[in-house]
């Protein structure tokens, strides 16, 4: 973990990327710069949604959209999940994500229910590395809705890595797993410069 006290600009957020490293804001808004010795990601190819799941895709009383809007997604992933939480993303990294988005290496998985936005989520996109960054759900399992759309996009698409982060309970029941860091920065700096589209399966 690193500190970077520097003004956050798309551009800042670029390169960190490129290097293998995601920020994070505390509760008084300080932004640290994440590489961690264990890297949670996903099996792109070996992606298989849970039976649950499946009975709620077959419903299919949702709609899915692409890059309709970004900057709602990212302002209702900022939120705070419970009151003692903290806000993880400040306002500065919101501006910059948009910023990416604008350069169409940001994107948003949304998911709609009657014209109303229920659940999503967003990431950043270099070359054929989806670096997963937040998703939040106003309905029940919106959120995994829109994680199952984004691994067939992606699968669809041939991108070869799915970056989660930190290993947690929520990532780890989708089915996220560890891997060593130097594994992790070998595959980003294989796959970052690859052409890939990130359009809808």
């Amino acid at each position: 973990m690193s500190l970077d006290q520097s003004p956050i600009t798309w551009e800042v957020l670029y390169n960190n990327y490129f290097e293998g490293y995601f920020p994070m804001a505390d509760e008084l808004g300080v932004i640290t710069w994440h590489n961690p010795r264990h890297r949670a990601v996903f099996d792109i190819n070996a992606y298989q949604p849970k039976k649950s799941l499946r009975c709620l895709l077959n419903e299919a009383n949702y709609t899915v959209k692409i890059n309709e809007n970004f900057d709602a997604v990212i302002n209702e992933c900022s939120k705070p999940r419970n009151p003692f939480d903290g806000q993880w993303l400040t306002q500065s990294m919101i501006s910059a994500y948009i910023g990416l988005h604008h350069r169409g290496l940001a994107h948003s998985v949304e998911i709609f229910k009657e014209n109303t936005l229920i659940g999503g989520l967003y990431g950043v996109q270099l070359g054929a590395v989806f670096f997963g960054e937040s998703m939040f759900s106003h309905a029940s399992n919106a959120s995994k809705i829109a994680f199952h759309h984004l691994m067939l996009m992606l699968r669809k698409n041939d991108f070869m890595v799915l970056d989660s982060q930190y290993l947690n309970d929520h990532t780890e029941m989708l089915g996220a797993i560890e891997i060593p860091q130097e594994i992790f920065l070998t595959q980003l700096r294989k796959n970052r410069v690859l052409v890939r589209q990130f359009v809808p399966e």
